[in-house]
């Protein structure tokens, strides 16, 4: 269960659902078959579609009672007769759960002729490109458990999740992702054998080991699928647009649907960003809080201009908002202060936000010492140099993914109407 687990995690850190979602799970009559099945069901609450090919299935009550998980799932078992001759089309995953590190000999039918059908989906060198990916369950099937595929014409699988520990034969593994899976080994064990393990991140069932992925920059991208932003079809305000959309964000779960990327300009007309949170907008402008004195805050006292970028990476949107600063009243600063909570209200008063500190441990000691100063409930008294921006927008753009990269932009910009201003929507080129 718990290998499966890991298996099934394992896949699930590289190649996610939305990408890699079709995923067939050959399984063997042994313990790494057992593997399998248990990964394809966990795939399945990931939120994949897997399907089993099972061809020898084992008697035990065990693995019976596996299939029967997975037959109650409503997943497909997969005769090797109805399985596609080729693999590429059906799937984006096929998960080698076949042999495992006790085989020994020459794969009988109808192993073999699935190994072979393993081996020829393609070359390594051309696969890094190219679907399915391949993942082996401890050893890639057919190998030998120590010295690896020693003849060189074996399975050559993307991922490999060694369970337990690694096997000797995982040395001669070549593929970008190696994962160590179970969290099996007890400190004892660890101990006697002198083993030098990782350690897993949190509750994580699996942990990243070997060399890291070689990733080629320029090969990555994504292919934006959205719903078209049309001229007819959003508001006439940008403001009204913005909310819709911030709404919408908040809607879907984001995590920190308010963070901005703020960038300015200093006297000499150097450029910097940071991400700030923002703390309130309306038809007046968008709010946030920071330290006067800090990097931002001397660049808006000599260029009061900034620009926001906000980034929905899970929505294909982003939206761009420049336009001159200016501080708020200090009244709403002071209120905005006094609704943070009291440990937020004394990190503020420590850091003197930007300036050079000799170590952590000296804001630990001002914060204890703050944090008992005014233990009592009295009220923390606002940072002079603390307090509000906000840009009044003078340009929006709304940038909707596409696919082929013939995105979406809509720029609303502040034109002269009889006198008056008014804003006017105009499509961008991608």
């Amino acid at each position: 269960e718990l290998a499966g687990l890991s298996v099934a995690t394992s896949i699930a850190e590289v190649y996610k659902p939305t990408e890699y979602n079709r995923v067939l799970a050959i399984c063997g009559p042994g313990n790494n078959g057992g593997d399998g099945l248990v990964a394809a069901r966990h795939l399945h609450h990931f939120g994949y579609k897997p399907s089993i090919s099972y061809p020898k299935r084992t008697a035990k009550s065990l693995y019976t009672g596996l299939v029967t998980q997975l037959e109650s799932l409503s997943l497909p078992f997969v005769s090797v007769d109805d399985l596609p001759e080729d693999l590429s089309k059906d799937f984006d995953v096929i998960v080698d759960a076949i042999f495992g590190f006790s085989f020994h000999g020459a794969p009988r039918p109808p192993f073999d002729d699935l190994i072979r059908t393993l081996v020829s989906l393609k070359n390594y060198e051309q696969r890094l490109q190219k679907q399915p990916v391949l993942v082996s369950v401890d050893i890639p099937s057919g190998w030998h458990v120590e010295e690896g595929d020693n003849e060189g014409g074996g399975i050559k699988p993307d991922m490999l999740v060694s369970l337990t520990a690694p096997k000797l034969c995982a040395k001669r593994f070549c593929g970008p992702h190696h994962f160590l899976g179970g969290r099996f080994v007890p400190p004892s064990v660890v101990e006697k054998y002198k083993l030098k393990l990782p350690s897993y991140p949190g509750t994580s069932m699996c942990v990243r080991i070997g060399k890291p992925p070689q990733v080629d920059i320029s090969a990555m991208r994504v292919n934006y699928v959205s719903p078209e932003l049309l001229e007819d079809q959003v508001e006439t305000d940008p403001t009204l647009q913005f909310r819709k959309w911030f709404d919408e964000a908040v809607a879907a779960g984001l995590r920190e649907t308010n963070a901005m990327a703020l960038s300015t300009t200093s006297k000499d007309r150097k450029p910097s960003s940071r991400m700030v949170l923002l703390k309130g907008f309306d038809e007046n402008g968008f709010v946030w809080f920071t330290n006067y004195e800090s990097k931002k805050g001397s660049d808006l006292s000599d260029n009061p201009c900034a620009a926001l970028l906000f980034y929905w990476e899970s929505l294909n949107r982003q939206v761009r908002i420049e336009g001159p600063v200016e501080r708020i009243p200090e009244a709403e600063s002071e209120n905005y202060f006094h609704s943070r909570p009291r440990g937020s209200q004394i990190g503020a008063i420590v850091s003197k936000q930007s300036s050079v500190v000799p170590g952590r441990h000296v804001l630990y000691e001002e914060y204890e010492e703050l944090t008992k100063k005014y233990s009592d409930g009295s009220v923390i008294p606002k940072p002079k140099n603390w307090g509000g921006f906000r840009l009044k927008p003078n340009l929006f753009e709304f940038w909707q993914g596409q696919p082929s990269r013939l995105h979406d932009r809509l720029q609303y910009s502040l034109e002269d109407v009889n006198g008056n201003s008014a804003w006017k929507v105009h499509r961008l080129a991608p």
